[in-house]
């Protein structure tokens, strides 16, 4: 028997780096005031740690946008893998050309492209989605802020998000 509310679980889960940075905060500050010495040089190095921590996980819980879509997402030694109700997929990560955002679909897509295979459509809530942020992030140049604005910005139209050698004009900006 659970005494939590799935919801309130879900929103536990999805924040849950920013909740051990919490942990690790108090644990450093208790440090800090304490007796001093070597704990109150620790408490410092764990205070440090607990910042990085909490910024990380911030943007990881804006990149999460919920669970339970269509299709399963792996990821096994930088083979991204998609397998869809209808559709499915696999590319490499490092041979990613072009990321975009589709919001028009229900739900939004991630559009990865790769030279030579056809364009892989993920949504970004199915099971598994969220270990893209470590993939996406790897992105030589990619800006991992802009990345999260797009996805939480509701905008009616695709945007891409990356690409690696620029399919546009020098003047035209990417976002």
């Amino acid at each position: 028997m659970s005494f939590i509310r799935p919801e309130a679980k879900l929103t536990l889960w999805r924040w849950r780096e920013v909740l051990v940075a919490g942990a690790v905060l108090l644990v450093g500050l208790s440090w800090i005031g304490g007796p001093g010495g070597l704990l109150g040089w620790l408490g410092w190095v764990l205070v440090l740690f607990s910042v990085a921590l909490a910024v990380i996980g911030i943007q990881r819980a804006r990149f999460r946008t919920g669970a339970g879509g269509p299709g399963i997402v792996t990821i096994d030694e930088g083979q991204i893998t998609y397998l869809g109700p209808l559709d499915g997929g696999m590319v490499a990560a490092r041979e990613i050309e072009r990321l975009a955002l589709d919001p028009t679909s229900s739900p939004a897509h991630w559009v990865l492209e790769q030279p030579g295979q056809p364009v892989l459509h993920i949504p970004v809530n199915a099971e598994g989605a969220e270990a893209l942020f470590d993939v996406f992030s790897a992105l030589p140049g990619l800006k991992t802020e802009q990345m999260l604005a797009e996805l939480n910005s509701g905008t009616a139209h695709q945007v891409i998000i990356w690409e690696r050698t620029p399919s546009r004009p020098a003047h035209l900006r990417l976002h």
